[in-house]
């Protein structure tokens, strides 16, 4: 459990300050020289955390310290695999259940969140507190208002964050970011991400005691669940509101990522966002997508689109890419080598670019880069970036969670003026039609109203505001509530 230091820690800080757009630089436990021992703590160990343990764990001068899971039976077969490696030499490494135990101990100059999304931020303005470097899985926030107060936190503490967008340390994206940006290509018009990857049905379980090796308090930590649900641990809970974000917000969290990248750099947020989709077939216990089509529309016009498919079916064709649509007409499609196709023409031919300016090192050397310099800029997919990725796909999830049921038809949605937006979304509404088989009679999709947000109080406005605002911030158990950014 959260101990009393690092509780009056996180609780009795006083209030951040400066500017919302820009990053904490304070050098935070800067390592001099290159091949400097630094000292990490990974935090939840199934999933996302083996690829910690073996992505850090293979850098020179990088010690995993601790290891951290609340399930015994998970923390053991851990330190087992890694005593293995280690052979014959005894194992440094030490394990517990409390991570607040890694905040209070000096020795560690950074952690790494592999846990469930609903203590990415919580873990992240703890370790920022601390003095901890963090790198933070994606997606950093769980909902719009956390964000916001894990970036003040970083402005605050100085800590370099890393999001675990992987996709930010591929120069050959940054290269194509920056030719859409600095007049080498024609402007963006639209920027398209795909999650279409297959998954399945998690069935019903019923509710029941959690296992005697799972600490659930410290599993579940600031999110109110009523009951243990063996289809939350370990991988499930990602398709549940209080736990998880969907697909969109999972894998899609990558692809949504590069789009938002892709949109001039002067935009932070959407001044609006719409969704449509639902969860066909499946008939199980999961409450999140497993179909959606969404838009979120910038001050500047430009559009993100992202299109969520998970259903299984014969001929399914998996997507997970991102797109670009340019004003004169182009069309680029790739990830890190890229084609385009001109206007006017049906064939693609290559896209030869220079390379982006990414930090070196892939995601883990980035990361640990940064940590030695404690330089936060040198982050690949610092805490800004993170927040103002995260936040496109919590609009799009709020317009969903407030949608009604409508007709499936091609023309369910409405774009307004968008011919080419209702174009996009006939094209996925064809794909569920004719290749899920979704039937036109007696279907239906749950239609999100067109939410408007103001992006310098990150509030929503207009209609829906009232129901808009109430999902900004999830509510939080005691002693383990995410605080308000006047409030670390």
């Amino acid at each position: 459990m959260i101990t009393n230091g690092s509780r009056r820690r996180f609780l009795g800080a006083s209030a951040a300050t400066g500017s919302l757009l820009l990053l904490g630089t304070r050098a935070s436990r800067a390592i001099a020289g290159s091949n400097d021992r630094v000292r990490i703590a990974v935090i939840g160990l199934n999933g996302r955390g083996k690829s910690h343990l073996a992505g850090f764990g293979a850098i020179p001068g990088v010690e995993i310290a601790t290891v951290v899971d609340p399930d015994q039976k998970v923390l053991d077969r851990t330190l087992a695999d890694l005593a293995k490696k280690a052979g014959d030499a005894p194992l440094a490494t030490k394990g517990g259940k409390d991570f607040c135990r890694v905040l209070d101990d000096k020795s560690i100059d950074a952690i790494t969140v592999a846990t469930p999304n609903h203590w990415h931020s919580l873990m992240t303005i703890m370790g920022a507190q601390a003095g901890k470097h963090v790198y933070v899985e994606k997606p950093l926030s769980h909902d719009v208002a956390e964000g916001r107060v894990a970036v003040e936190a970083q402005k605050k503490y100085g800590v370099v964050v890393q999001h675990g967008t992987q996709r930010r340390s591929n120069a050959g994206i940054a290269g194509l970011h920056e030719a859409l940006k600095n007049g080498t290509l024609p402007k963006l018009k639209i920027a398209y991400g795909y999650c279409c990857k297959p998954r399945g049905s998690i069935g019903t379980k019923p509710d029941g005691d959690p296992p005697a090796t799972l600490d659930w308090d410290l599993w579940k930590g600031p999110a109110v669940i009523d009951h243990y649900n063996a289809n939350l641990v370990h991988y499930n809970w990602h398709w549940f509101w209080k736990t998880g974000n969907g697909d969109l917000n999972n894998q899609g969290t990558h692809q949504l990522d590069v789009a938002r990248w892709a949109i001039d750099d002067d935009q932070t947020h959407p001044v609006r966002a719409l969704a449509i989709g639902g969860r066909f077939l499946w008939n199980d216990q999961g409450e999140t997508p497993n179909t959606m089509f969404a838009m979120a529309e910038y001050p500047n016009g430009q559009i993100v689109l992202f299109n969520v498919r998970n259903v299984n079916y014969k001929g399914y064709e998996g997507q997970v890419f991102n797109e670009y649509y340019l004003e004169d007409g182009s069309v680029i499609t790739g990830e890190g080598t890229y084609k385009i196709r001109r206007p006017g023409s049906d064939k693609a031919e290559d896209l030869k670019l220079p390379a982006g300016k990414v930090t070196p090192g892939g995601e883990w050397g980035s990361f640990v880069s940064a940590v030695r310099a404690g330089d936060p800029t040198r982050a690949n997919g610092n805490v800004l970036d993170a927040h103002y990725g995260c936040v496109l796909g919590h609009l799009m999830n709020n317009s969903y969670r407030l949608g009604t049921e409508v007709p499936f038809d091609a023309k369910a949605a409405r774009f307004g003026d968008r011919k080419d937006v209702a174009e996009h979304f006939e094209t996925f509404h064809a794909i569920m039609r004719d290749g899920v088989g979704i039937p036109a009679d007696g279907a239906k999709y749950r239609l999100g109203p067109t939410l408007t947000f103001d992006p310098s109080t990150e509030r929503h406005t207009g209609e829906y505001a009232d129901a808009a605002n109430a999902l900004l911030k999830e509510p939080n158990n005691k002693g383990f509530a995410v605080p308000d950014a006047a409030g670390i």
